[in-house]
C-alpha cells in the first residue's frame, strides 16, 4: 500500500498516540509551528483558515518544532496555552517534533519526499512551512514560511470541491 497522510500516528500534546486516518476523507494543512518566531503571527491566519472551512471537511494540524534557531523552547503544555492564550487556537497542535535529520517524525519524513521544496531539497527550511493534503489523504502542494494563510484559499477551495 502506497503511503498517505492516514498511514500514520502522532502524538497529541499530552502524550497520547492519535491516527491520523481519524482525518480520512478531509482537506488537511500540516504545518510546523513554533510561539518565538517571526511568522509566529501566521496562528492568526490558521485559525481563521480551519474555522472558514472547517464544517466542510478542513483541518490544520500543527507540529511545533524547535529546530529553527531554538523558537519553540516550551514545553508541549506551555504551547498549548502561548496558542489558546494569544491567538485563540482551536485546531489541533501535537507534541513537540523534529522536522528534519534522523529523528524527523515519520509524518515529517513523508512529506518532505512526497512534496520536495525549492530545486528538489527535502528539507524543511524554517518554521511555517505547510503542507496541503487532499480528501485521498496525499500531497497537494507544500508552501514556504512566508506564504500567508489566505494566500491558500483558492487552493485549499479547490481541493474540498473535489470529492
Amino acid at each position: 500500500m502506497d503511503k498517505n497522510l492516514y498511514s500514520f500516528s502522532v502524538k497529541s500534546a499530552s502524550g497520547s498516540p492519535i491516527s491520523l486516518e481519524k482525518y480520512k476523507g478531509q482537506v488537511v494543512l500540516v504545518v510546523n509551528v513554533a510561539s518565538k518566531c517571526g511568522f509566529t503571527p501566521q496562528y492568526k491566519g490558521l485559525e481563521d483558515l480551519y474555522e472558514k472551512f472547517k464544517t466542510q471537511g478542513f483541518a490544520v494540524i500543527g507540529f511545533p518544532c524547535n529546530q529553527f534557531g531554538a523558537q519553540e523552547p516550551g514545553s508541549d503544555p506551555e504551547i498549548q496555552q502561548f496558542c489558546e492564550l494569544n491567538y485563540g487556537v482551536q485546531f489541533p497542535v501535537m507534541a513537540k517534533v523534529e522536522v528534519n535529520g534522523d529523528q524527523a517524525d515519520p509524518v515529517y519524513k513523508w512529506l518532505k519526499e512526497a512534496a520536495p521544496g525549492v530545486l528538489g531539497t527535502e528539507m524543511i527550511k524554517w518554521n511555517f512551512t505547510k503542507f496541503l493534503i487532499g480528501r485521498d489523504g496525499q500531497v497537494i502542494k507544500r508552501y514556504a514560511p512566508q506564504d500567508e494563510p489566505k494566500s491558500m484559499i483558492e487552493d485549499i477551495q479547490k481541493a474540498l470541491a473535489k470529492s
